[in-house]
């Protein structure tokens, strides 16, 4: 007998969901100072649903200090999440800072500093 595939979007519904849950979970009922305020950019789902890579921004504190905290408290996440999602196996979290928004930054100022030569020079 023939397996039926799984559908196509199913994990980046999952991700998206996982997305949200854990923006309520960390600002809700997380309380450990190291972590400030967070952005969830993304979630990377495995196919197996094993592992979320999941990309983080700041607007206050320091990277490196809330990644570590935001894994040493993967575990009480997941289990946040398992209480809220209706899934077989929910993902072990591997939290990762995502410099996107700083680099968008920098190359806005680029933009910015060559445009005004230009109107300089002409």
């Amino acid at each position: 007998m023939k397996r039926k595939a799984a559908t196509p979007n199913r994990s980046f519904r999952v991700a998206d969901q996982i997305q949200r849950d854990l923006t309520e979970l960390i600002a809700r009922e997380l309380k450990d100072p190291r972590v400030g305020m967070v952005t969830i950019n993304a979630v990377e789902v495995t196919p197996d649903y094993a592992h979320a890579k999941v990309f983080f921004s700041l607007l206050v504190g320091e990277p490196g200090e809330t990644e570590a905290a935001l894994n040493q408290a993967a575990g009480f996440l997941r289990n946040g999440l398992f209480k809220r999602l209706h899934i077989h196996t929910v993902p072990t979290l591997h939290f990762v800072f995502d410099r996107t928004t700083e680099r968008a930054a920098d190359m806005n100022a680029l933009i910015a500093r060559a445009v005004a030569s230009r109107a300089k020079d002409d």
